[in-house]
C-alpha cells in the first residue's frame, strides 16, 4: 500500500459512513477516492450539473447553497473536515440539487458514483451508515425549513451561535466563523439586518461582541429567543 493511499485509509476510517468495516475494505474505498484541491471561491460544481459522485473533505470548508430566482443567496450548510456533501446524485444519478463553493482553500475526496455504487455491491455495510447519514440530512433541512419559516432573525442568530456554543471548548465564548454576508446568507438575512440584531442582542446582554468573538452573556436567555416564533423585534 502506497503512503497516499495509507493517509487516505487512515483519515476515512474516522468518517461515519465507513466505521465498522475492517482493514481491508477500508482500503478497497480509499482506492476509490479522488483527491482534488479547491482554491477560495471556486465552485466545485453548479446545482443542475450532473452529479458525477460525493465528496469528503479532508481540510478547508465548503458552503451549499442555492439562489432564489431573484438572485439572493440562501447558504443550506457549510460542511468542515470530515465532513461529507453530495451523496444523494450518487445514489440516485441525478442532478446536483444545489451548488457547492470552497470557502477557503479546501482539499476533497471525490467518490466517482459508478465506482461507489460497485463497492457498495461488495460492501452492503456502508449502505446501512448511509441511511443514517441520510436521517440525519432529514432532520437539519427540516430545521432549516423551519428557522426560515417561522423563527424572525434574532431567533435564527440564537440557533447558530448556541450551535457554535455547543462546539466550543469554552460554551461561554465563540469564534464567528463565517463573514458577515455568509453569515447572513445562512440565515436568510441580508448584512444590514444581522448587524441591528446583533447591535440590539448586544444592547439587551445577551451577548458582548469584539470583533468576530461574541461573549453568551446569557445562554438561558438565547435557549428562549431561540425557540420563540415569528413576532415583532
Amino acid at each position: 500500500m502506497n503512503d497516499r493511499i495509507s493517509e487516505i485509509t487512515r483519515f476515512i476510517a474516522h468518517i461515519q459512513m465507513f466505521s465498522n468495516l475492517p482493514p481491508e475494505n477500508l482500503e478497497a474505498v480509499a482506492k476509490v477516492a479522488i483527491a482534488k484541491t479547491y482554491q477560495k471561491q471556486e465552485v466545485i460544481f453548479w446545482e443542475g450539473e450532473a452529479g458525477m459522485g460525493f465528496f469528503i473533505i479532508l481540510s478547508g470548508k465548503v458552503k451549499v447553497f442555492k439562489f432564489s430566482p431573484a438572485g439572493k443567496e440562501q447558504i443550506l450548510h457549510i460542511f468542515g473536515s470530515g465532513e461529507n456533501f453530495a451523496e444523494v446524485p450518487a445514489f440516485d444519478g441525478k442532478c446536483y440539487p444545489a451548488s457547492a463553493e470552497a470557502l477557503t482553500t479546501t482539499e476533497l475526496l471525490f467518490f466517482p458514483r459508478k465506482a461507489f455504487l460497485e463497492l457498495l455491491e461488495k460492501q452492503p455495510t456502508i449502505a446501512i451508515n448511509m441511511l443514517a447519514i441520510f436521517a440525519r440530512y432529514l432532520r437539519r433541512f427540516a430545521q432549516l425549513i423551519e428557522d426560515l419559516s417561522l423563527k424572525e432573525v434574532p431567533g435564527r442568530l440564537a440557533v447558530y451561535l448556541l450551535e457554535l456554543s455547543d462546539r466550543s471548548p469554552n460554551p461561554s465564548v465563540v469564534k464567528l466563523d463565517l463573514t458577515k454576508a455568509q453569515l447572513s446568507a445562512l440565515l436568510g438575512t441580508v448584512p444590514e439586518t444581522l448587524s441591528r440584531v446583533f447591535a440590539k442582542l448586544s444592547e439587551q446582554g445577551l451577548i458582548s461582541l469584539n470583533g468576530t468573538s461574541v461573549k453568551l452573556l446569557n445562554l438561558q436567555a438565547l435557549k428562549v429567543l431561540s425557540a420563540e416564533k415569528r413576532h415583532s423585534f
